[in-house]
């Protein structure tokens, strides 16, 4: 009978799970590069609403692409 946790599975996961959320992080960055306003700025001192909802998406959106690339 096998273990129920296998260590290979959990260090796979794990692994990619880190490759996902640096992706993910240096994504956003780029996209903080190339727009014209500190996106952080407009979201957190100007209480932008609409710019929240659109990084929100952003990122559930290369989040998505991330998960459905990991997985296969």
């Amino acid at each position: 009978m096998e273990s129920l946790f296998n260590l290979k599975y959990i260090i796979g996961s794990v692994l990619y799970s880190l490759i996902g959320i640096v992706i993910l992080v240096i994504s956003f960055w780029v996209i903080e590069k190339i727009t014209p306003e500190n996106l952080w700025k407009e979201i957190i001192v100007n209480h932008n609403k609409a710019l929240a909802i659109i990084a929100a998406a952003f990122i559930i959106a290369i989040a998505i692409i991330i998960a459905s690339a990991i997985h296969g």
